[in-house]
């Protein structure tokens, strides 16, 4: 397992972050703790999780294997999304994160959080309020980093500014949606983290499992995966015929150099050196072995001017 700077930080995490999505849904607690076990043993350091995600129960699972473990695992949790009904139970406003921050921390059973992040942009709130509300929790210790996942390259650059004109806490690392059905984030967001030397965390580098070619357009989704779970968000993204024709090249392109389509397309994700690190959840451990596969491989010139015309194709180009 190779370790990179998270961005400019003095700190040092494995390539493998491991998603905790499915932990207390898709994967059971007994699952959950052998798919932690594996990771920590494959040398992974860097575990990723959310307030909202199983509701909660995601944070709890890893917080009760933490016990003993704690000073081997960066631990990075979320806030942003809606976790009850009334009008301050969502947002970044400082009323909420405050809130939010001591919630995982008591779920998680720790007294400090490695790397917190914003889960996504609030158009209500200013980013100076969310901004200085974090810098207070680093300040505080209960925060040593923190970050912004689903940003767009303004919203980035907006905060940025702000954390330098007002001397706060700055977002160190940046969580975006990457993989080679989607590279959106190289038009804007790759040069700007690059230039600003903040890390990147990208999720979904199997596209939600999709890449695996495990579906095909004429069936629906066996129950339990993502895209049978959450529909609404895996269909509209992925299940498209275009999708389809690319991952059949896809899997061409890693077959003919020898290589199997799960661990090439981590791989290839990890390939930019502005990224410091690739969120592979897993429903068990043998998923998560075969995911494994992808750290330490490498990607030829051959091999990427082949993928790049997948995008092309994508792109209508």
């Amino acid at each position: 397992m190779r370790y990179k700077k998270m961005g400019r930080t003095g700190l040092k995490v494995s390539e493998l972050c491991l998603g905790c999505m499915t932990f207390g849904g898709q994967a059971d607690e007994e699952t959950s703790f052998a798919i932690m076990n594996t990771a920590l043993e494959a040398g992974c350091n860097f575990f990723d999780t959310a307030n909202v995600y199983t509701e909660g129960r995601s944070e709890q699972i890893v917080g009760r294997w933490l016990k003993g473990r704690r000073e081997s695992v960066i631990l990075a949790t979320k806030a942003r999304a809606p976790v009850g009904k009334g009008p301050n139970d969502s947002g970044v406003s400082r009323k909420h994160i405050m809130r939010a921050v001591e919630d995982s921390l008591r779920r998680l059973q720790t007294d400090y959080i490695d790397l917190y992040q914003v889960h996504s942009w609030d158009p209500d709130t200013p980013i100076e309020e969310t901004l200085r509300a974090l810098d207070d929790l680093v300040r505080a210790g209960k925060v040593r980093y923190i970050g912004c996942s689903n940003f767009a390259a303004w919203q980035l650059c907006k905060a940025l500014w702000v954390s330098d004109a007002r001397n706060l806490a700055r977002f160190d690392c940046l969580q975006p949606r990457y993989n080679l059905i989607f590279r959106d984030i190289e038009e804007e967001l790759l040069p700007l983290c690059a230039a600003e030397g903040v890390g990147i965390i990208v999720y979904n580098p199997l596209a939600g499992g999709f890449l695996s070619g495990k579906y095909t357009r004429d069936q629906e989704p066996p129950g339990g995966t993502r895209f049978a779970l959450r529909r609404d968000i895996y269909w509209k993204r992925y299940w498209h015929d275009r999708h389809f024709d690319a991952v059949d090249r896809l899997k061409e392109i890693a077959s003919s150099h020898g290589k199997s389509i799960v661990p090439f397309a981590v791989a290839w994700t990890l390939r930019s050196p502005v990224v410091t690190a690739a969120i592979v959840g897993a429903t068990s451990v043998a998923q998560l072995q075969e995911s494994l596969g992808g750290f330490g491989m490498s990607i030829g010139p051959e091999e990427m001017s082949a993928c790049d015309e997948v995008w092309g194709f994508l792109r209508g180009r």
